[in-house]
């Protein structure tokens, strides 16, 4: 098969094909290589490349699939893993110039369990600097496979766009205030913040103690189920997709919000016109202890974020980007008294949204209030939704949210996100199994 052929294959389609002997994993890296070859100058989606031991790896995975040692579907499959995530023997650089990019000796915890479901570490994708502020100049933004003369995202937007331009089938990122669901919504790819915990953190580099979440990045829900499988240990079996019945929650505080524009607003009814026809009951739902949700996030992240930079800023102030560094400022400043108050405020949020599940299997709204812009936002202030409009509640709560593509706004992508009860990280992925049939909406990007 040509590279091009290749690159939008699903993992199933991967597995099979290395079953049946009609391609190898070898034959699968070299093509990811080649494309990245093609592709990367406009992306700038890649701070590492592994090539060496990619090959060596896809090597190993080809020689035990010939010998009938079978790991299972992640066998022979490559990941990009973002660059706070260690991974032995490779540097790691956060996005940042704060420090010199570091050798990991030892693997975080989730790549230790992708390299034992036979999965090739491919790269190191690049992000947001430490996964906070904005693209660090030096480094620059990672353009979006739609349209590269804007983002892909953040905070892990280098994994969003590979897996976006054919370049690798999955990734990792990490999620505290939408990270994973934002910019796979601006690239038009699934991606899910799972519950709190459920994927292990050791050997990622924090942001926010108590709101990061590690998950996974795909181009449809099944790889995005199989890829959390091997993440989190356990099994997240797929049945074939089906709505009937299925009570959605269109959550007024995101679905009603003056800061969707038209083509998200358009968008977002036709989507639930469509799961309505596919035999969902849509109604709307009101959960007010969503308008708090992000102004008091940030009262969480601000201090903890600073916390953890304390040691940094302490010994190189001026390699932060500008943005950057003065958000860890703003964090020094951070009142005891508020932050302790967001965080009796998240135990009501939680309730409040737990509860609404009594009334609809699943809540939705917009993955974001608006396609792919130029550049990544500022973060906002009091009063302001942006990004994460939709996104950062359940950071707040920990209950598994994830975007799906949803169709277009012109040539940009556009995404639905779906939120579930904490810890029903596999129903939460039945019930987009469904929605992701209804709506058809996953497109090729122009870059392909």
């Amino acid at each position: 098969m040509a590279p091009d052929e290749i690159a939008f294959m699903s993992v199933t389609e991967l597995g099979r094909a290395y079953r049946a002997g009609a391609l190898s994993p070898v034959d699968v890296i070299s093509a990811s290589l080649q494309r990245l070859d093609v592709l990367e100058p406009s992306l700038n989606a890649v701070a590492q490349r592994l090539d060496a031991s990619a090959i060596a790896e896809a090597e190993k995975a080809a020689t035990e699939l010939r010998a009938g040692k079978d790991r299972g579907p992640l066998h022979g499959i490559p990941v990009a893993i973002k660059d706070l995530i260690e991974v032995d023997g490779a540097l790691t650089g956060y996005g940042s110039k704060v420090r010199l990019p570091a050798l990991a000796s030892a693997d975080a915890l989730l790549v230790k369990r992708l390299r034992e479901a036979g999965a090739i570490i491919f790269c190191k994708a690049n992000l947001l600097e430490y996964a906070y502020g904005i693209a660090h100049p030096e480094i620059g933004q990672t353009n979006n496979p739609h349209d590269t003369g804007r983002t892909s995202g953040g905070s892990s937007g280098g994994s969003a766009a590979l897996v976006a331009a054919g370049i690798v089938p999955l990734a990792t990122g990490t999620d505290t205030g939408g990270s994973i669901r934002i910019p796979a919504s601006y690239c038009g790819i699934s991606g899910l913040k799972p519950s709190f915990d459920l994927v292990p953190l050791d050997g990622v580099f924090p942001l926010s103690g108590t709101l990061d979440h590690a998950g996974p990045l795909a181009r449809d829900v099944t790889d995005t189920a199989l890829l959390l499988e091997a993440l989190s240990g356990r099994p997240m079996p797929l049945t074939p997709p089906s709505l009937s019945g299925v009570r959605i929650g269109a959550v007024r505080f995101h679905c009603a919000s003056p800061e969707l524009t038209p083509a998200v607003a358009a968008n977002l009814v036709w989507a639930l016109e469509r799961l309505a026809a596919a035999g969902a009951i849509v109604k709307p739902i009101d959960i007010p202890e969503l308008s708090r949700a992000n102004s008091e996030l940030r009262r969480i992240i601000l201090p903890e974020a600073s916390v953890i930079h304390s040691p940094l800023y302490s010994e190189n102030p001026a390699g932060y980007a500008p943005r950057t560094k003065a958000q860890v400022e703003a964090g020094f400043e951070a009142k005891a008294i508020d932050y302790l108050r967001a965080q009796n405020f998240r135990v009501e949020l939680r309730n409040a949204v737990e509860a609404a599940f009594g009334e609809v299997d699943v809540l939705i709204g917009p993955s974001v209030p608006f396609p792919s812009p130029v550049k990544d936002p500022e973060f906002t202030e009091d009063g302001e939704e942006g990004e994460m409009l939709s996104s950062g509640f359940a950071n707040m709560t920990g209950q598994p949210s994830l975007s799906v593509p949803s169709g277009m706004g012109g040539h940009l992508p556009l995404g639905l996100q779906l939120t579930g009860p904490l810890g029903a990280d596999h129903r939460l992925l039945q019930l987009a199994l469904g929605v992701e049939a209804a709506l058809a909406a996953w497109r090729k990007p122009s870059l392909a």
